[in-house]
């Protein structure tokens, strides 16, 4: 009878053993998964909770990238995609400024050279300034390290012309296509690649969102950490900017940096 229960005992601790591999096995396989080419998407399940990206969190991390934040902490890091100037900016550093809020911004070859007091007054109050690339292209289609090196390399020496300073490392695609193979080699320059956890279809200039549809989508989907991208030429954002940071702050958020995201 012994034997038996010593038997039944490993029999159990065997099964045991055996869910416990099954539960985490999803969990292994998503981590190592290898990361597709493609435009960067998400899915929100539940409102106000952090959505699923195209990517998994862990994968992304393998080349220090990111598109969400602490998901236990109130915080918004919030960025600008700017790939031209259309009288949008001023305001929205005004906002900016009024709430003490530093952003991100991700600035292409002509808007530096079209705009650099612009640029130069994004650096003196307090903002980071990112790589957006020189010349805007689908990064996913250069294979070539050589080629995809001097787009972000051309923009580096560019902003350092305009501004006396480094161009912080942190790059984001354009249009948020990218491959593998563009995360490492922005790796190899010591890039640190920024997705997004929240944004909408702001970037029409002849279809502007109206500023109930902005708010419907900005606030019931904003979330513990969420990475959130805005375009700086939509004139829908630069109108509601001040009422959006007050409406998230009175929903509890504060604002964090990049260089705090990656800290």
């Amino acid at each position: 009878m012994k034997q038996f229960f010593r038997q039944y005992g490993r029999l159990t601790l065997a099964l045991a053993a055996v869910l416990a591999f099954c539960a985490v096995l999803p969990l292994l396989f998503q981590q190592s998964r290898s990361i597709e080419t493609g435009s960067w998407g998400l899915s929100f399940r539940t409102e106000g909770q952090p959505p699923a990206g195209n990517a998994s969190k862990e994968a992304l991390r393998r080349y220090d990238a990111v598109y969400l934040g602490d998901e236990t902490q109130k915080k918004i890091y919030l960025t600008f995609d700017a790939g031209y100037e259309n009288g949008c900016t001023e305001p929205i550093l005004e906002a900016l400024a009024k709430h003490g809020v530093k952003a991100a911004f991700f600035v292409v070859g002509n808007y530096i050279e079209q705009n650099p007091d612009l640029v130069r007054r994004m650096l003196r109050e307090g903002h980071i300034v990112g790589n957006h690339t020189y010349h805007h292209y689908d990064m996913s289609k250069l294979s070539d390290e050589a080629a995809f090196n001097q787009e972000l390399t051309s923009l580096e020496t560019l902003y350092r012309e305009t501004t006396g300073e480094d161009l912080p490392r942190y790059y984001r695609p354009p249009q948020g296509i990218y491959s593998e193979k563009n995360l490492e080699m922005a790796q190899k320059l010591g890039y640190r690649t920024v997705f997004w956890s929240l944004a909408y279809v702001d970037w029409y200039q002849d279809n502007q969102p109206t500023d109930e549809q902005a708010f419907s989508k900005l606030l019931p989907r904003i979330h513990p950490g969420a990475v959130v991208l805005l375009h700086s030429t939509s004139q829908t954002n630069a109108r509601i900017l001040d009422t959006l940071l007050s409406k998230w702050e009175e929903m509890g958020y504060s604002f964090g940096t990049l260089d705090e995201l990656f800290a």
